[in-house]
């Protein structure tokens, strides 16, 4: 790995415009190296923040698919308890109301 402080000579070829704005952007006498060199380091810094925030997002949508096919189960596990209830209510109003009607049609002793 290289020290922070440590600097190595290098050629890039940019354009004349660019060039130009760079001049405009840093003023007369300022160095074009400190200001490639600042910019190109908010650059890599936005890229590596870049990276971390996509895998955090994977990771969290990952949690969240886990999480969902859950929730899930869980309400299917809760509508077929809802819907057995409801039938054993069903089933003890309808023999409750056959007693009712089996004991109006037989005759009284």
């Amino acid at each position: 790995m290289f020290k922070s402080g440590v600097k190595a000579k290098t050629s890039i070829t940019l354009s004349l415009p660019t060039l130009v704005k760079i001049d405009k952007l840093i003023g007369q006498g300022a160095s074009r190296s400190a200001f490639i060199e600042k910019v190109l380091n908010n650059h890599l810094r936005n890229e590596e923040r870049r990276a971390l925030q996509l895998r955090d997002m994977e990771r969290i949508n990952a949690a969240a698919d886990r999480l969902n096919a859950e929730m899930a189960e869980v309400l299917e596990d809760q509508e077929a308890f809802y819907f057995d209830l409801v039938d054993d209510k069903n089933r003890s109003q309808e023999s409750e109301a056959s007693s009712v009607t089996e004991e109006a049609e037989s005759p009284a002793t």
